[in-house]
């Protein structure tokens, strides 16, 4: 019966649905199904079947923001449960995300924090526009373990590297991992300013900084 329900919520985030998505979860805690169990063997399952068939070029871009909304309402309905029972989530990591000042794009950066988060990253989203000095207060605030920073304009980009030197100024540099992203950002571009990963997808950006905190 468990494994029926685990294939359903699966399915759920496969098929982008989050009202299914949500009363699964519901009768995961109706009954007695931890719900940590729920996210690691039902729901998490479907984030990285999406993952693989996004990463093959078999789903898309709106494929991925449906999954990530199926996944944050089956989260929604688990979390207090969660906090409930006392059985803390394990973090993975701190991040600190946003786009960068002057940059109003959305999609993208939101897509990646969702991922993290159900990922077991806890997230703390920004928004968009975010000065370089938010990025370091916040990060100093939360010790984050790292900074994701998103672009997508060739005129904004430049902010990535006044953050990183400004989290060098502040003398967190050495504490806290830099991931950027964007659609003009590059590979070489993040190694010249000496940001520690990139990623062009939300789906590799989980693996970066799953990566990126392992070492």
């Amino acid at each position: 019966m468990t494994d029926e329900l685990f294939r359903a919520m699966a399915r759920s985030i496969i098929d982008g649905d989050p009202d299914a998505a949500a009363d699964l979860a519901k009768k995961a805690v109706e009954a007695g199904i931890d719900p940590l169990e729920a996210i690691n063997k039902g729901f998490v399952p479907g984030v990285d079947y999406v993952g693989e068939q996004y990463g093959k070029g078999e789903m898309f871009l709106p494929d991925l923001v449906l999954a990530g909304e199926a996944m944050k309402a089956a989260v929604a309905v688990l979390e207090p449960e969660i906090v409930r029972q006392g059985s803390q989530r394990q973090t993975l990591g701190v991040v600190v995300i946003g786009t960068v000042e002057g940059d109003i794009h959305d999609i993208g950066k939101t897509l990646v924090a969702t991922m993290l988060s159900v990922s077991g990253f806890r997230v703390y989203d920004l928004g968009v526009d975010v000065p370089v000095a938010t990025f370091v207060e916040k990060a100093r605030e939360v010790s984050a373990d790292i900074v994701g920073m998103s672009a997508l304009l060739t005129t904004t980009m430049v902010r990535q590297r006044d953050v990183v030197e400004a989290l060098e100024d502040a003398g967190l540099r050495s504490q806290v991992k830099v991931m950027v992203g964007g659609a003009p950002v590059t590979r070489a571009w993040a190694q010249e300013i000496g940001a520690d990963g990139y990623s062009e997808d939300a789906i590799g950006a989980v693996a970066v900084a799953k990566q990126l905190l392992a070492k």
